[in-house]
């Protein structure tokens, strides 16, 4: 990553747009805004950005259209996005972090927090980038962390961002219980306030691509999640 990150903003409100360009410019990132959805994936395959702010409800194409494209193909899914959107309700959180959003912000929001939250992703990603030479194999699971790729009973299987980081987080553990909390932690940031059920739904989308490995990932019922062999 170079000394001027790079973030392009998605967004179809021009003021807020704006607003969010100036802020982040003030911090010193190379900014790029545009106002629909279409824009944005022809602007991200000609110049990929560091990092995506995306608006949900735009024209042309929606921003959970945007996502669902970029987290299906090998050259962006790694890219990390921000969901900034007026649906408020937890469901709509859920389903954002479901469709493989790294954070999540509602509106209204501060400028500051916009920031904040987009250099501790920037951050996660580099550090991502920079641990090397890490491998973990437990029973039927294989984490290659320098290839970000996930491999069960030699099959590779597609994970977003926030689902490797979950199953690592777990498998790093060695049967310890983690509870909800500690994985938000490790897995979004502690910057990032999000329920509970946030995490449920991340472990059940993490078990479903697990397939026969799916029993690995045990509920320890009130306290938390652990990756050990089943009973």
């Amino acid at each position: 990553m170079g000394a001027q990150p790079r973030v392009l903003i998605v967004e179809d409100e021009t003021d807020l747009r704006e607003l969010i360009r100036f802020n982040l410019a003030k911090d010193g990132y190379d900014c790029c805004a545009v106002s629909d959805g279409e824009a944005a994936l022809r602007e991200i395959e000609g110049t990929p950005p560091d990092v995506i702010i995306l608006d949900r409800m735009m024209p042309k194409l929606s921003g959970d259209e945007v996502i669902t494209r970029l987290k299906r193909q090998d050259a962006t899914s790694s890219i990390p996005i921000i969901m900034l959107t007026a649906k408020a309700e937890e469901s709509d959180e859920l389903v954002g972090f479901a469709l493989g959003a790294d954070d999540y912000i509602t509106k209204p929001f501060s400028p500051k927090l916009l920031v904040a939250r987009v250099g501790a992703l920037l951050r996660r990603r580099e550090t991502d980038q920079q641990s090397t030479g890490d491998q973990v194999s437990i029973g039927p699971v294989r984490i290659d962390v320098d290839r970000h790729e996930v491999h069960i009973n030699d099959q590779r299987i597609q994970l977003t961002a926030m689902e490797f980081r979950l199953l690592q987080t777990l498998a790093n553990a060695k049967g310890r219980v983690l509870s909800r909390e500690q994985l938000i932690n490790a897995v979004l940031g502690p910057m990032v306030a999000v329920t509970d059920r946030t995490i449920d739904v991340h472990v059940a989308a993490l078990r479903k691509k697990a397939g026969s490995a799916a029993p690995w990932i045990q509920t320890v019922r009130g306290v938390g999640y652990s990756f050990r062999a089943p009973d």
